[in-house]
């Protein structure tokens, strides 16, 4: 006999089935908490039997019937949802609590055992091993301290940017990822969902993109495979045995600390209202952002080909020319924050320079004024800072043109891409824009503390993906049109 891991009846079964057994377990008004009653119509609402059909082939055709698929990412949904999330802890609750299995789709009594949910995991994780990388593999290279406060470490990598962006233009990231069924489930029954309710624009997208550190230890496990240690040798280049090879030793700006785990490299529709989360990426820890970026950017551009970007909204550990040829090449206005250890002064016209901020400086040593950007040559134009536009005369001793409009210089974004940008950075226009960039921050801040993303305490890559894509699931559900608990409360009692 062929089976199937799909929930009899779809979806409209399950809205029955919750409806009468929380009626049947829960007879009388507010016997559950508001907070309960908020995840269960959102989840009453939400179809996911989609997931059904697109995890049809990771199961067997004969056999006792399985779990439905939806009802096991339901449940880990609901899990995250309500602060539980070890699996051994929630396997408990739901055989507690009758309503967190009866807003999973299961049968209070009949509830998915540890080992079901790790199944599950596997499936969706489309590789044989649980990480990326081999356990057995040489130290690695280690991050060094930043001299000033607030900086980020310096890339251990000897990748430039410019030879990754060549090799990924080359050579697109392939969409045969472990991850990726992950990715599709997430893309078709959240991500889809929320472009056609408005809140993401695909056609014209500012994509904000920012880094953080995701910690899944207080320290490296690893240990020797040689027995160098004994012969004398204490700093051998042999093979150790990492129990999470995919993590290593990064440098945390904010906390200035250093920690183990993840790079965590995160997408945002920074033109949502709602910070929506686009596309993840788990790196090492000591990968630089400017690298980090470029991985996930690329590898978002062959899971998401109709994309059509518009602005790329970066902060300044992103400040790389190639970066800014790309953007030109692409048709992309780029909003990147100058780093000034790589240089911000730039000889322009022969009397002139190019302050910091992309204003150029007068030979009196002045700001000159902004005066305008044409859009169809991609230049902006600037006016000396002394004339007076009403009596037309300038006030400088030694004035350094005679024209009645005075000296006016034009900042063609071709000669340097990183330092002309436009609109200029001065303008209001740019800074209105770059405040958008902090959807990062927020929608890191949102997966990390409301989510608690950390408090997984996984040891493989595998499960802090899928605890990662359905955190990311559930700030797509929490950002459409709030429940009415009033509503779903009358349907029950």
């Amino acid at each position: 006999m062929i089976v199937y891991p799909t929930y009899p009846g779809g979806h409209a079964a399950y809205r029955n089935f919750v409806v009468e057994q929380l009626r049947k377990h829960y007879p009388e008004a507010n016997s559950l908490p508001d907070r309960v009653l908020k995840i269960a119509e959102r989840f009453w609402n939400k179809d996911l039997t989609g997931v059904d059909t697109l995890m049809r082939d990771c199961y067997s055709k004969f056999g006792p019937r399985p779990r439905p698929a939806s009802c096991m990412l339901r449940s880990y949904l609901l899990s995250i949802a309500v602060n539980h999330p070890a699996i051994t802890e929630w396997v408990e609750q739901l055989r507690l609590v009758p309503a967190y299995a009866i807003i999973s789709g299961f049968e209070p009594g009949d509830t998915p055992g540890v080992g079901t949910f790790y199944d599950f995991f596997s499936r969706l994780w489309q590789f044989n091993e649980d990480n990326l990388s081999p356990h057995e593999h040489p130290p690695k290279s280690k991050v060094k301290k930043p001299e000033k406060k607030g900086e980020k470490a310096v890339s251990v990598e000897k990748l430039t940017v410019d030879q990754l962006l060549s090799q990924l233009q080359t050579e697109p990231p392939s969409q045969e990822q472990p991850f990726s069924l992950l990715f599709k489930a997430f893309e078709k029954l959240f991500l889809e969902e929320s472009v056609q309710r408005g809140l993401i624009d695909p056609g014209a997208l500012a994509l904000s993109g920012d880094g953080t550190p995701v910690v899944t230890s207080a320290q490296q496990r690893k240990h020797r495979l040689c027995n160098c240690r004994e012969l004398g040798i204490t700093d051998c280049e042999c093979d150790r045995y990492y129990s999470q090879p995919d993590c290593d030793i990064g440098w945390d700006s904010h906390r200035g600390c250093f920690y183990h785990g993840y790079d965590l490299y995160l997408l945002t529709a920074s033109d949502s209202v709602n910070d929506l989360p686009l596309f993840p990426l788990l790196n090492p820890a000591s990968r630089h952002d400017s690298l980090g970026f470029l991985q996930c950017f690329f590898t978002m551009k062959s899971f998401l080909p109709d994309l059509q970007i518009s602005k790329l909204l970066l902060d300044s550990a992103h400040d790389a020319m190639p970066l800014y040829e790309y953007c030109r090449k692409e048709g992309i206005t780029p909003f990147i924050d100058l780093n000034d250890k790589r240089g911000t002064k730039l000889k322009y016209k022969d009397d002139f320079s190019i302050g910091p901020d992309g204003v150029p400086i007068c030979r009196a040593g002045l700001k000159m004024r902004h005066d305008g950007i044409e859009y169809a040559k991609y230049r902006a134009k600037y006016r000396c800072p002394l004339m007076n536009r009403t009596s037309r005369l300038c006030s400088c001793a030694e004035p350094c043109s005679d024209s009645k409009f005075g000296r006016t210089v034009h900042l063609v974004r071709k000669d340097n891409p990183r330092l002309i940008n436009i609109p200029p950075r001065d303008s209001e226009q740019w800074k209105n824009e770059y405040k958008a960039r902090t959807s990062s921050e927020r929608c890191n801040k949102r997966l990390k503390e409301d989510l608690h993303l950390e408090d997984g305490h996984h040891r493989s890559t595998k499960m802090w993906y899928c605890r990662l894509y359905v955190s990311m699931m559930l700030l797509h559900l929490f950002a459409w049109e709030q429940p009415q608990v009033t509503g779903f409360a009358a349907i029950l009692w």
